[in-house]
């Protein structure tokens, strides 16, 4: 398979680095193609605004959706979009990790999607192409994620709630509107605690779940 990896967390002695390590010599090491975007270490640029764009369809007025639908048809999207965009063109499987930050994803990682998968090239609602007709159908996507909070906290009564629930504003609301099948979602919870034996094991798990795609 060919497979694009998209990280985010600063921390390149972290856990989370450890996972992604482990993650890209397992995929590796099965002969498969990967790409990783590290987007901290990238310095990725997550606030979408004009400067996105090369060519306007409407100079005086921003509106980013009709934009976008314009650069979908013209090319005139910025070159850093455009790198991210042969990536995920290219892929079968995306792999997205990050720790979890007020139930959600971080903002850089936040801004990746919206810059990346955007109208005209994720997605077009004008064309009714959401869904059964996304533009990325065909490919698959995954969701490998930390938390600090228990299990127990993201849970069905938990104090924060059932934390697949939270995340199918992107599995559901971004991937599955968008077409990709999606793979269920890799979790780790309480990662801060955990000793140093337990974290062998974690590492083993997703070895052995990466193994298994």
């Amino acid at each position: 398979m060919k497979i694009l990896y998209v990280y985010a967390h600063p921390e390149p002695t972290s856990f989370n680095a450890a996972l992604k390590n482990t993650a890209l010599a397992a995929l590796k090491e099965k002969g498969n193609e990967v790409r990783l975007s590290d987007l901290y270490a990238m310095n990725f640029n997550p606030v979408l605004n004009a400067g996105d764009f090369t060519e306007r369809k409407k100079p005086d007025i921003f509106k980013p959706f009709l934009e976008a639908i314009h650069a979908s048809k013209t090319g005139a999207f910025a070159p850093d979009i455009k790198e991210e965009m042969e990536k995920v063109k290219w892929a079968d499987l995306l792999i997205v990790q990050f720790p979890i930050y007020f139930t959600s994803m971080p903002a850089i990682m936040k801004g990746w999607i919206d810059r990346v998968l955007a109208p005209g090239f994720g997605f077009n609602p004008i064309t009714s192409s959401a869904y059964e007709t996304g533009l990325l159908k065909g490919k698959t996507a995954m969701i490998a994620t930390t938390t600090g909070a228990s299990k127990e906290w993201y849970s069905e009564g938990g104090a924060h709630g059932d934390l697949n629930k939270h995340l199918e504003s992107v599995t559901h609301c971004i991937f599955e509107y968008m077409g990709m099948k999606v793979l269920p979602s890799h979790i780790i919870y309480e990662v801060s605690s955990l000793s140093k034996e337990k974290g062998a094991e974690e590492l083993d798990k997703y070895r052995n779940r990466i193994f298994e795609l």
